[in-house]
């Protein structure tokens, strides 16, 4: 059996774009500060669970991992993959760097490769700084951050902007 360009190219390609998909929702649904209610006859572990943290029965097992936990390690700087939609094909983008410009509806962030994409923000932008809802204007030149949206000839609509918990 031969492999040929177009197969490997497609495979590659559908693996980035799992993973930037991956990369954007784990964490969005991990961050919910809101406590799920608990069912009444639950029990609750004594000891500790995984980095402290109690378990409830049906909701773990001490010692068990995150099942996700394989994606964090996904550092990749910037890229583009082409997803379908209903209403079509779109090029999803995304780039992690700093910023070096900023105005009040767009930034220019840099990654550490040197590339430097312009983006622009709107209303629906969503942008969290240190893990809270935040706003744009709230950001600064230097700022580490994720940015993530959709490219439109050469302009990128910025959705998401996200600057990370400092460690």
């Amino acid at each position: 059996m031969r492999t040929n360009r177009k197969t490997i190219a497609a495979g590659v390609g559908a693996a980035g774009l799992l993973g930037l998909g991956l990369y954007i929702a784990v964490p969005a649904a991990a961050a919910d500060p809101s406590p799920s209610p608990s069912k009444s006859g639950t029990k609750t572990y004594q000891g500790d669970g995984p980095q402290g943290q109690k378990w409830r029965d049906g909701k773990g097992h001490p010692g068990k991992r995150h099942p996700h936990r394989h994606v964090r390690p996904f550092r990749g700087v910037h890229g583009e993959a082409t997803v379908r939609r209903k209403d079509g094909f779109h090029l999803a983008t995304w780039q992690r760097g700093k910023i070096t410009a900023l105005s009040a509806t767009t930034l220019t962030v840099r990654s550490d490769d040197g590339a430097s994409w312009t983006w622009t923000a709107n209303a629906n932008t969503r942008v969290s700084k240190n893990g809270e809802k935040s706003a744009l204007t709230s950001l600064a030149a230097g700022d580490q951050v994720l940015v993530a949206g959709e490219r439109s000839g050469d302009t990128r609509n910025a959705r998401i902007v996200r600057v990370p918990k400092p460690r």
